[in-house]
């Protein structure tokens, strides 16, 4: 039960982190962001399953294809033995080594044709993978100008600098709320490798959590600073932050 993940758990998650940050900044951007992080969470369970179920009508038709690849190959061959019998050793030499070659062609293109589906399924992933990687770097541009600096030296800024009407306390929310975002677009990338033992599709997977993590890390920063300079937030703030607006 706790050895692999739960996408409809991690909707739940999704669906609560899209509510709070509402709840907080109502008109912030980073909530269109949340809602379609929510809706690309939504659709992960059905995608995941869609690229686990096998495609029979793709099985039929290969299997089709095999049989008669092996049919006319044995027909082939059958013929060959019947109608151009070797005269000497060297002839017979050559069609061993005709035969060999007939076999090998027909390996490749059997293997080729059996990997069709695996082709098909890492297409789908990965194409999902991209949503995760395209909205990871959205989060990441919402987060970027979210700096403590422009709190410390506000009196510095100049008329391009963006603006912060924040407190203390409602930049290091907004900022928790963007690493609560890059963690569950890792989380959603992992549930495409839970059934697919795809080494592409894995290195994919790993290069989302890999991107996700160093930007956590960078936004972390941001708050243990924000956390140095103006402390912890006091009560009173808190509930003034929690007011709506």
């Amino acid at each position: 039960m706790y050895r692999q993940l739960d996408p409809d758990r991690i909707v739940e998650t999704t669906v609560r982190l899209q509510r709070r940050i509402e709840e907080r900044f109502p008109d912030a951007d980073l909530c269109s962001v949340a809602r379609e992080l929510v809706n690309v969470a939504r659709g992960a369970p059905a995608r995941a399953e869609q690229i686990e179920r096998p495609i029979r009508s793709l099985r039929v038709g290969l299997g089709v294809v095999v049989l008669a690849l092996i049919v006319v190959a044995l027909t082939t061959a059958v013929w060959v033995a019947r109608h151009i019998a070797p005269s000497n050793w060297s002839d017979l030499a050559q069609g061993l080594d005709a035969a060999i070659n007939l076999l090998v062609l027909l390996g490749a293109a059997l293997l080729s044709l059996v990997t069709v589906e695996r082709q098909l399924k890492r297409r789908t992933a990965l194409r999902a993978l991209h949503e995760l990687r395209v909205l990871a770097h959205v989060v990441e541009l919402h987060q970027l100008t979210k700096d403590p600096d422009r709190l410390i030296y506000a009196d510095l800024a100049t008329p391009s600098s963006p603006m912060l009407a924040m407190t203390s306390f409602e930049l290091m929310r907004y900022l928790d709320y963007c690493s609560e975002m890059l963690a569950v677009i890792g989380n959603l990338s992992a549930v495409y490798a839970m059934h697919l033992d795809d080494a592409v599709v894995l290195d994919a997977v790993d290069a989302i959590e890999s991107l996700t993590a160093a930007i956590s890390q960078k936004i972390w920063q941001k708050i243990q600073v924000t956390q140095t300079v103006f402390g912890s937030p006091t009560a009173e703030a808190v509930m003034r932050s929690a007011r709506p607006r």
